[in-house]
């Protein structure tokens, strides 16, 4: 605690040390800051009073709901565990498999695993953890998909074809799950529920994080899944997710093994005006996730449930792994943004479509402060900056408590810092992925996708650096024009 009194103290002196003439001086960014940050304010205050009424009254509802509409039901699901695995150390493989064989046995009706491997060697692993299973396995049926390292929408698209020759209907279950996430044994008894209410065609749950790295990494993954938990309940409470996550989401079985359905997971792709057709290397979750959400489909999310993420960090330094981690993030989703917006807002709702209108405001909102601030402190008024960072200080410390009511317990003093980086450097890798869509690339595996070669790749390049430069421009302008107006 003596940190946050320093940190708390440190910000009454900042503002403290302002004078009345610099804030006069500064009047027409702190106007500007003040209206466009009363807008994002409310919208953050919404998300979390939905969050906080889904998970603590609207949630126990739809549970009930959803176990009595099962208990009614004579029909006897079969669930199927789809799990991809490349690249990943022996002993995370071994904790992931573990979870699943002892989820899959706690199924009374059965349940198969399907295991997407590559290496030989992963094969025999599993194969042997499979065997060493000191719970009954007698309902458990094991069985392997070996398939050349093309990327992971192959390896889905293979196994989502094995398990659609079961036959699976409406009252089974397809589980998505990464070969880095550790699910909870009664995983099975949790979820299926759900899947006997009308017209739910997926859901995904809360993720703890098994964090591996740099202390700034970790605090870093704990701050953004406590976010994560914040947003997700908010989505929930529309029936329509944001995103089905890629680390372990299930699926309605006739769904899941439509021929349509797994099309897209394998060849997704989007026509560009200026890039053209743009195929999609990663991104899986955001594919499944498109496909269900035009066609009406509702997506739940399910707080009560946790599965353990194990995060790794992917570069030597923590500023890296963040800008590589964002980058493949934010890609995935502006490359879905646009022909979201297209779906019609009477199938998905206001809410879920503002929200996804949203995803590519924000990013612009988010950077008028900093720009503002700078251009001020350039030509009206240096100290304006201390009045930002006192302000800035402030308001995220205030956010962070909010956040982290959904994990209970206390915060680091990391977090309003990290909270604040995730914000501005968020911001500004969005609008760089915004015009490279065609840019991709996967974190663990040595793939990467460039729409193009030769001249047309250096005309596509050059173009998408002008139109960034031209958006960052106007976007400052614009700042300029407003400061000096207000």
């Amino acid at each position: 605690m003596t940190k946050h009194f320093i940190y708390i103290l440190v910000c009454i002196l900042l503002a403290l040390s302002i004078s009345r003439d610099v804030l006069s001086a500064s009047a027409g960014v702190f106007a500007a800051i003040g209206f466009i940050g009363l807008w994002r304010y409310s919208w953050a205050l919404v998300n979390f009073l939905r969050a906080t009424y889904y998970i603590n009254h609207n949630f126990p509802k739809l549970r009930k709901k959803a176990v009595d509409a099962f208990e009614q039901k004579d029909a006897i699901p079969q669930t199927f565990f789809l799990v991809t695995t490349y690249g990943i150390e022996t002993d995370i493989t071994s904790k992931v498999y573990r979870s699943i064989f002892a989820a899959a046995a706690r199924s009374t009706t059965g349940a198969t695993v399907v295991s997407s491997v590559v290496d030989h060697s992963d094969v025999r692993l599993i194969r042997t953890l499979f065997q060493t299973m000191s719970c009954d396995m007698s309902r458990v049926e094991l069985i392997f998909d070996k398939i050349a390292g093309s990327g992971k929408r192959d390896a889905l698209a293979t196994s989502l074809r094995t398990i659609a020759s079961f036959n699976p209907n409406e009252n089974d279950m397809v589980v998505l799950v990464d070969g880095d996430t550790c699910v909870p044994e009664n995983l099975i008894e949790k979820i299926v529920p759900f899947f006997s209410m009308h017209n739910v065609g997926a859901l995904t749950t809360d993720e703890l994080p098994n964090t591996q790295g740099d202390p700034a990494f970790q605090d870093w993954f704990n701050l953004r899944f406590a976010q994560r938990q914040m947003m997700m309940s908010s989505m929930g409470y529309s029936r329509r997710v944001l995103t089905l996550t890629g680390r372990m989401s299930a699926f309605r079985g006739d769904l899941a093994s439509d021929p349509s359905f797994i099309q897209t997971v394998q060849t997704d792709y989007i026509n560009h005006w200026r890039l053209g057709r743009v195929n999609f290397l990663t991104g899986d979750d955001k594919s499944t996730w498109y496909w269900l959400l035009k066609n009406g489909y509702e997506m739940l999310y399910l707080p009560d449930v946790k599965v353990s993420a194990i995060e790794t960090q992917p570069r030597p330094s923590f500023i890296n792994s963040a800008f590589v981690l964002m980058t493949r993030w934010f890609g995935n989703m502006l490359r879905n943004n646009s022909r979201a917006l297209r779906v019609p807002i009477s199938r998905i709702g206001f809410f879920t479509w503002w929200s996804i209108l949203d995803q590519r405001v924000s990013m612009w909102t988010t950077l008028t402060a900093p720009i503002g601030i700078l251009l001020t402190s350039i030509f009206i008024e240096p100290m304006a900056i201390v009045a930002y960072a006192s302000w800035v200080m402030f308001t995220r410390y205030v956010f962070c408590v909010l956040i982290t009511r959904f994990r209970g317990g206390w915060f680091p003093i990391t977090y309003p810092f990290l909270l604040y980086f995730s914000q501005i450097t968020g911001a500004a890798v969005k609008t760089f992925v915004f015009f490279r869509l065609d840019r991709q690339k996967w974190t663990r595996q040595n793939t990467s996708f460039a729409q193009s070669v030769g001249m047309g790749a250096r005309l596509k390049s050059y173009s998408s650096t002008l139109s960034h430069l031209v958006a960052l421009g106007w976007l400052t302008v614009g700042v300029a024009y407003l400061i000096h107006a207000v």
